[in-house]
């Protein structure tokens, strides 16, 4: 089973300027002349961590990764003017310009995923190949799985964690009005006046995502998700996002998957992914004849779980070959 590579440290940061006020956070790893590859990160909102330089081998890729707007490094933090998925795109296309590259491989998981297609199905002569995990293609019925009825069956301890912030905002009446729209719910706890209600929502929010993300209790997952820092963005962007069918036009992706022609694609999904539930990656799957489903029998949502590593490595490791 293939595992991740050794710790390794950037060769070179940069800080892009992109529409006002945002600057972006990019970093270069591994071999400078090696085949460019873009680690796209989820969220929207979560931002890069050192482990995520590791899927890749160093002496075979130039690796990039950077934090999309309002996020990680990239400032101002938690920014959500001029913050859409078309200007998340419009700025991938512009770290490729800026670094001069002709044509890149994606590497996405779950709003990852979403993003690297909707750059693919914008910029397809850039894409050389797509690693995708996690399958979201940000449609209704994924929201309301996830953040209405669904995973809340599954884990319904969590869930109630989730839902307390909410309880404690409301009385009488007005609690059963706003748990019949969570994400309006929380979106107005997020943007409220009262600093210590909007970081309680903002960790409960990304807490609950951390808790569903694998089969057994991770501490290092559930670490992340409730820094204060992850937690206020990954909960106001996402919620920003989502209110707005995260700025997607109805079945996207799916529509428009001619546009990926002759690209070339792996798919790694858990079998017991309850964040994305399986049935987005099949159906990509099906509707994209150049792909490959990896369907990981042991495995959730999170890229930390061992089988998801492996293909994922797996994968790096094939396209490294492929268009060496």
């Amino acid at each position: 089973m293939q595992t991740l590579y050794p710790d390794i440290h950037p060769y070179t940061t940069h800080r892009l300027t992109v529409e006002a006020p945002h600057d972006l956070y990019i970093e270069e790893c591994g071999e400078k002349n090696g085949i460019p590859i873009l680690f796209v990160h989820g969220g929207p909102g979560a931002g890069c961590e050192e482990w995520h330089r590791r899927f890749f081998d160093p002496e075979v890729y130039r690796i990039i990764l950077f934090d999309q707007r309002g996020c990680g490094r990239s400032t101002p933090h938690c920014h959500l003017e001029n913050n859409t998925t078309d200007k998340l795109v419009a700025d991938i296309e512009a770290i490729r310009e800026y670094l001069n590259i002709k044509q890149w491989i994606l590497f996405g998981g779950s709003w990852g995923s979403t993003l690297s297609l909707v750059y693919a199905q914008t910029h397809p002569e850039r894409v050389k190949a797509l690693i995708l995990r996690g399958i979201f293609l940000c449609r209704p019925q994924e929201i309301q799985w996830f953040y209405q009825r669904g995973a809340s069956e599954v884990f319904p301890d969590h869930w109630q964690k989730f839902i307390a912030p909410i309880l404690t905002a409301n009385s009488g009446d007005e609690q059963q009005t706003a748990l019949d729209n969570i994400l309006e719910s929380y979106h107005k706890l997020l943007n409220s006046n009262n600093e210590l209600q909007r970081m309680g929502a903002a960790k409960s929010w990304s807490i609950w995502e951390g808790s569903c993300s694998t089969i057994q209790p991770s501490k290092s997952v559930i670490n992340h998700f409730s820094d204060t820092h992850t937690a206020l963005s990954l909960a106001q962007i996402e919620t920003h996002y989502f209110m707005h069918n995260s700025f997607l036009e109805e079945n996207q992706i799916l529509n428009n998957m001619d546009k990926l022609d002759n690209i070339p694609g792996i798919i790694v999904q858990g079998r017991y992914d309850m964040v994305c539930p399986m049935t987005s990656a099949w159906e990509l799957n099906q509707n994209w004849p150049e792909s490959r489903l990896e369907i990981i029998a042991n495995a959730g949502h999170s890229a930390k779980e061992p089988g998801i590593v492996d293909a994922l490595v797996q994968a790096t490791i094939e396209y490294g070959k492929f268009f060496k």
